[in-house]
């Protein structure tokens, strides 16, 4: 292990929009701040094609906002190292970030790791992943343009995202669980007018099944008991997220 010889003021775990925010706010305050993240700057504002609820600007892309955060962040001196974090020590004297074969050390960590898609844990999900399963509309919409795509999922997530697939794919079915969307009315009405994309209610999926790509889906009825087969180019998951915390099991600090 390789200790770096510098101890910083704070350390932040996570560059998402969180993080960079911490970032900007400790070096401003005259702290030395390190941010440490296992992705790109900005975490998954980059997998969001366009965002029209942040403050400042009417209309932007996830990927340009992460970038706007990331220079904001770095402003008045913080520094950023790509490293996945592996755990945190709370010594006496120090807090100790392992990260692969280096420890970084620092008076104070903040945490701000985010979340990863909730995956489905049904058979093919692992077999297919990146082969006609995807998690990120914005990153493989392109692949599927005049295709046939299901999204699973009725929140926010599941319908902005759907609604952009429509952009590529001929047509786009959305297959939720309950009997009703979750997501926010202004997204409903959008794709409840899109003509490309058509809704299957009260269902879930099954079985993810193909050959050497995503072609066909097991599905299952809750009301009717019935069991049918769907033919599909790929499906795009949007259940939820799980919390980055494995780090931190042995803090303490996680209910």
């Amino acid at each position: 292990m390789e200790i770096v010889e510098k101890i910083y003021d704070v350390i932040v775990i996570g560059g998402g929009p969180g993080g960079l925010s911490a970032a900007l706010y400790s070096s401003r305050a005259d702290l030395d701040t390190l941010i440490l993240d296992a992705g790109l700057p900005g975490g998954q504002l980059n997998n969001t094609e366009k965002i029209e609820n942040y403050a400042g600007f009417s209309s932007i892309s996830g990927s340009d906002l992460a970038q706007e955060m990331y220079k904001g962040a770095l402003q008045f001196g913080a520094e950023y190292t790509f490293g996945p974090v592996d755990r945190v020590e709370n010594t006496n004297e120090y807090k100790q970030v392992i990260s692969g074969k280096k420890i970084y050390r620092s008076h104070a960590v903040i945490i701000a790791t985010g979340s990863e898609n909730k995956k489905l844990n049904v058979s093919g999900e692992e077999e297919f992943k990146g082969r006609g399963i995807s998690y990120c509309a914005v990153c493989d919409a392109v692949f599927y343009r005049n295709k046939e795509v299901v999204v699973v999922g009725g929140g926010n997530s599941a319908v902005e995202e759907g609604s952009y697939l429509s952009q590529f794919a001929d047509k786009v079915t959305l297959i939720h669980r309950r009997d009703q969307l979750k997501a926010q009315k202004i997204l409903q009405d959008r794709a409840f007018a899109n003509d490309k994309m058509e809704f299957i209610w009260d269902t879930e999926v099954e079985e993810i099944m193909g050959d050497s790509f995503v072609n066909e889906l097991t599905l299952y009825n809750h009301p009717t008991g019935e069991r049918s087969q769907f033919k599909t180019d790929g499906i795009f998951i949007y259940i939820g997220l799980v919390p980055n915390t494995r780090p931190f099991a042995d803090l303490g600090i996680l209910n």
